[in-house]
């Protein structure tokens, strides 16, 4: 039995936590503060729950005293305390974060891991699966020209001015909207600002958006740098509503005021379990002396996986933090220090009950799965 310390039981820890416990080889004990959440899990086997605070140093180490590793289903601002409080424990760590400062925390962290003991950000979507899709279309090629990136957790029903529902952390949404972006340009790594580089695509039908945000490309863009001529990664949305945010952010300021920005959001802007992701790497390059292009394209909806029904995001999200997981307790991943999603075998990621979530339609409504070469 796999022992795992849970932090955060929101609409992705939960997930997490569910998904864990439904497959029967894992312990999970959920740390929170809101008892409501809590609750919501005690009834499962497989799950036990605790009262702690994400920047209680001493809970978080007393807690993870029996435990093999630590997830953070946090907000990114608690992950760096919950890092250290696993360094000095011993134990593995792995969190869904796609903040850039965060990520670069955790490696200098990482560099002090005792053998057996991995520090692993950016588990979840994008950053997480995007990096491990793209790395392995890479790998087709003898050189690589082309990296693009583009994918979007949308509401299925937009009836809103800005063509969008909450679908996950607000925190997050606003990081990746106001941080500085990276990108390589001409095989080189540069920053490049959030809500610009916009682009238009239609897709069945419904017309899109594409437009630069931050941390979605994980380290991707290190990994690439000097080996690609051009990477960039692109949120997409429904048309219109970059120009909102824009608005919002920019001329109204309030990329300086992100508490007030968040308020806002949450108070005028619905959840929506009713989600669809979209998913398109694409990656240029040459093999066999030609010029070739190849897209791993999917489409995923809300719907049943594991043990209920999810919204898109939490099942893409929080099914390839499981798999990485399930990964690492099997031995698939390397055993010590900072691991990038990258390194992350797709194969090996699609055949795993948590991963194949992308590998199959949760639902019977339409969906693109694959890899296309043109």
């Amino acid at each position: 039995m796999n022992r795992v310390l849970l932090l955060g039981a929101g609409k992705i820890g939960g997930a997490v936590a569910r998904f864990l416990a439904a497959s029967g080889d894992y312990d999970v004990l959920v740390g929170d503060l809101d008892p409501t959440a809590l609750r919501r899990l005690e009834e499962y086997d497989g799950i036990r729950t605790i009262s702690l605070s994400a920047g209680d140093g001493p809970g978080l180490r007393r807690a993870m005293a029996d435990r093999q590793a630590v997830v953070s289903a946090c907000s990114f601002h608690a992950n760096p305390g919950i890092a250290q409080a696993a360094l000095e424990a011993g134990i593995s760590y792995f969190d869904l974060t796609e903040d850039r400062q965060t990520t670069a925390l955790i490696r200098n962290l990482a560099q002090s891991a005792k053998a057996g003991q991995v520090f692993m950000p950016q588990c979840g979507l994008a950053p997480g699966f995007v990096s491990i899709s793209a790395n392995h279309l890479a790998h087709q090629f003898e050189r690589v020209d082309e990296v693009r990136l583009r994918v979007g957790a949308l509401p299925q029903f937009p009836t809103n001015e800005m063509k969008y529902n909450l679908t996950w952390s607000t925190d997050g949404l606003i990081n990746e909207y106001g941080n500085p972006c990276e990108a390589v340009h001409e095989g080189r790594l540069i920053e490049v600002l959030p809500l610009e580089g916009l682009e238009h695509f239609s897709l069945d039908g419904i017309d899109y958006e594409a437009f630069n945000t931050s941390g979605g490309v994980g380290t991707l863009c290190e990994t690439f740098d000097g080996r690609a001529r051009t990477l960039n990664y692109k949120t997409i949305r429904y048309r219109g509503h970059r120009d909102l945010m824009c608005f919002l952010m920019n001329e109204l300021r309030l990329n300086d005021r992100r508490e007030l920005l968040k308020d806002i959001l949450e108070n005028a802007v619905p959840v929506t379990p009713q989600d669809v992701v979209l998913i398109f790497c694409t990656v240029t390059g040459w093999k066999d002396g030609h010029l070739l292009q190849m897209t791993d394209a999917r489409k995923i909806y809300h719907g049943p996986f594991m043990d209920g029904d999810w919204s898109a995001i939490q099942i893409t999200t929080a099914g390839s933090l499981c798999a990485v997981l399930d990964l690492y307790f099997a031995g698939r991943l390397p055993d010590r220090g900072f691991v990038r999603q990258e390194q992350v075998d797709l194969d090996e990621f699609l055949a795993n009950r948590f991963g194949a979530c992308y590998a199959n339609s949760p639902t019977e409504m339409p969906v693109r799965n694959g890899v296309h070469a043109q």
